[in-house]
């Protein structure tokens, strides 16, 4: 039994599997319903009991998305305050909500901008496009708005899944690839890109293109992602900068490694 303390009550001395920090609730089940396939209620009952979702329904994050990004950030420091940020695939507004308290940004000023064809909900701090990045005219659009060239590109795009798993992959490595060349385009010297990918193998010539431009190229699986998916996140740190630019300031040199074409809507 848990110690008592000075009030009386009891204290928990194991850290509780709920991660959202409250008590450990009890699994919901999901009933078995005429016209809901066994997929969509083993969906229904993961999201139902999943301590990230719950946890962000409690702190007001748009999306359990948000915590992979934290996670990310927390490990490897790629937002500081003062930075200037574009945020790939917004909706619904949970990386932008991270980015923008990381950076303390302000509703007067700005310094996160974002884009995605779905619409959502300000968050304040940010100023989101409702436009498809692939559109020609939305890198520079999101410069625009910016107002700079940034110090960090986040995607969390993924194409709209198709059920077939090979041609899922092909079609977000291709938003990847894209995001890819917008960051190394636009990105200030010594600045980060982070980007969604899956499991499968990034493409060698993206991974190739990234080692060159950057001094730190890897893949990442926060906690927050779920074990049994299979999204990673390409993280490249310390943007070399381009031919004209200034030095760029010295990072980490840590190697690509293994593990630690639709329009694209992200999820964070």
């Amino acid at each position: 039994m848990a110690p008592a303390a000075a009030d009386g009550t009891r204290r928990m001395t194991k850290k509780p599997v709920n991660k959202g920090g409250g008590a450990r609730a009890l699994k919901t089940r999901v009933k078995k319903k005429r016209g809901l396939k066994n997929s969509s209620r083993r969906w229904l009952e993961r999201h139902l009991n999943d301590p990230y979702v719950h946890r962000a329904q409690a702190e007001g994050m748009r999306s359990r998305a948000a915590y992979k990004l934290i996670e990310i950030d927390d490990r490897h420091k790629i937002l500081s305050p003062g930075m200037l940020v574009i945020d790939l695939g917004a909706a619904p507004g949970g990386w932008c909500q991270v980015a923008a308290e990381r950076v303390k940004a302000t509703p007067e000023r700005p310094r996160v901008a974002g884009i995605d064809y779905l619409g959502m909900d300000p968050v304040p701090g940010a100023v989101v496009l409702e436009m498809d990045f692939l559109d020609a005219d939305a890198p520079a659009r999101l410069v625009e708005t910016l107002g700079d060239a940034p110090d960090v590109v986040l995607s969390d795009m993924a194409a709209p899944t198709t059920g077939h798993r090979r041609t899922d992959h092909m079609r977000t490595m291709h938003l990847c690839e894209v995001a890819a060349d917008f960051a190394v385009s636009v990105l200030k010297p010594g600045g980060h890109f982070l980007a969604k990918t899956f499991q499968g193998g990034t493409e060698a010539g993206l991974l190739d293109m990234l080692k060159r431009n950057f001094r730190s190229v890897h893949h990442v699986k926060p906690p927050a992602s779920r074990g049994e998916s299979v999204e990673l996140y390409l993280l490249a740190k310390g943007f070399k900068g381009r031919v004209g630019d200034e030095a760029a300031e010295s990072g980490d040199s840590r190697p690509a490694g293994d593990e630690d074409t639709g329009s694209g809507s992200g999820e964070g």
